[in-house]
């Protein structure tokens, strides 16, 4: 790790970088001052009022207009009006929106899926047209994946594209859909006759529905919804890729950077942990002494601390990989969302410890940490799918494809509900 840079006094509570212990593999000038512009904004835009956003189970649209102006276009290509982050940039941004609502950054990221899908596999009439809303966030997109038989086993989706003169119709629907209530656009997969498919399908396109939902566990305020669709007509450019490509192709390398995305939010909200831990703990005196001079007390956030680092070490190094276009970060982006996710739970975990009763109440921020937490290990491929896939890699690495049954030697695709 790289020797922390020095600090004036007020630096702790500066949002210019995270504490020295999280500061992992040195990033560029342009990405260190980038990560204080992203941190600033989550500090004064976000952290007041997630709690509240929680609470009430919506993100207001001036929130969303804040980030149109800036963020959600950072995967966007500049050619059509986005910010063309490199992954290291745009992994920062998520760190920055994770460690303050997890809401937030999950529209970060389903939005940056749809952006992916349509950069890498639209027609050029589909770039044309979606792009620069998307990049400007003039137009919300949304990831439409999951449905009632088909979570993390997305072979088994049901709902159809029967091809018409003009286009498609599709029937079936979709289930859990972050930020369907409020996107005006959603990337559909469907069975065709020559296979599954994606299409960009329009909110108001006629026969398709949206159903709020609410009560969810966490990430509230991400405004979940189920969509129906009904006979849902939508044109044949709105085809993403070609039929047969909707798996393998344009659903898995969309999941890649929703992963991505998801690993550094996790880590984001684990700093969050630590830093709630750290300053209850150095605040709250039991037996004549503050909880930070505890034995046990500093074990958990020790844990916290350490496992953070290198939940973003191992983020770090996916970004880079990712940017050289090098064959591991496939890899590398899976065990950095395996090994942050199931950090950040554990720290949301200790966290309500370190707080006690105190932790437990409806307005204390760690239990919203908590509950965001364990959608991180169930989103974009569950813990279980994870520790199947990493597994495999690892054997088919050392062990070469003997060492697999053919079964498991299929990896698919892998969504997270």
């Amino acid at each position: 790790m790289t020797t922390a840079r020095p600090r004036s006094r007020g630096a702790p509570d500066s949002p210019a970088a995270p504490p020295p212990w999280t500061e992992g593999l040195e990033l560029t000038d342009a990405q260190r001052t980038a990560q204080a512009r992203f941190a600033d904004f989550a500090r004064r835009k976000i952290l007041p009022d997630a709690d509240r956003w929680d609470r009430e189970e919506h993100l207001p649209g001036e929130v969303v207009r804040a980030l149109a102006d800036d963020h959600l276009g950072a995967w966007a290509p500049r050619e059509h009006g986005g910010a063309g982050l490199d992954p290291v940039t745009f992994g920062l941004l998520n760190e920055a929106l994770g460690h303050a609502c997890s809401s937030v950054r999950s529209l970060l990221t389903v939005h940056s899926m749809v952006i992916r899908a349509v950069t890498r596999w639209g027609g050029s009439r589909l770039r044309s047209r979606w792009l620069p809303a998307l990049a400007s966030g003039t137009a919300v997109g949304a990831f439409a994946l999951t449905e009632p038989e088909a979570g993390s086993d997305v072979a088994s989706l049901r709902t159809a594209a029967e091809k018409t003169a003009d286009g498609y119709r599709l029937t079936g629907g979709k289930r859990w859909i972050t930020f369907g209530q409020a996107a005006d656009v959603f990337l559909v997969f469907a069975r065709c006759d020559d296979g599954p498919a994606a299409f960009l399908v329009e909110r108001d396109a006629p026969g398709c529905t949206v159903e709020p939902v609410t009560g969810m566990l966490g990430t509230r305020a991400a405004m979940t919804a189920h969509l129906h669709f009904d006979g849902c007509a939508v044109p044949a450019e709105a085809l993403v890729g070609r039929a047969g490509f909707g798996l393998n192709a344009v659903a898995a390398d969309a999941l890649e950077t929703g992963r991505y995305s998801v690993a550094w939010g996790s880590a984001g909200l684990a700093r969050a942990c630590v830093e709630a831990s750290a300053r209850h703990a150095a605040a709250r005196e039991q037996f004549g002494r503050p909880l930070a001079q505890h034995e046990l007390v500093q074990r958990l956030i020790t844990e916290m601390a350490v496992n953070t680092s290198a939940a973003r070490l191992l983020c770090l190094r996916a970004g880079r990989l990712l940017h050289s276009a090098d064959p591991q970060a496939v890899e590398a982006v899976w065990s950095a969302k395996y090994f942050a996710a199931r950090s950040a739970f554990r720290a949301a975990a200790d966290a309500v410890q370190v707080h006690g009763a105190r932790g437990c109440g409806p307005d204390a921020p760690v239990q919203r940490l908590l509950r965001d937490a364990k959608i991180m290990e169930i989103i974009e491929g569950t813990t279980e799918i994870q520790q199947t896939v990493i597994a495999q890699s690892v054997v088919r690495e050392l062990a070469g494809p003997a060492g697999l049954s053919a079964p498991a030697q299929n990896r698919g695709v892998h969504n997270g509900g």
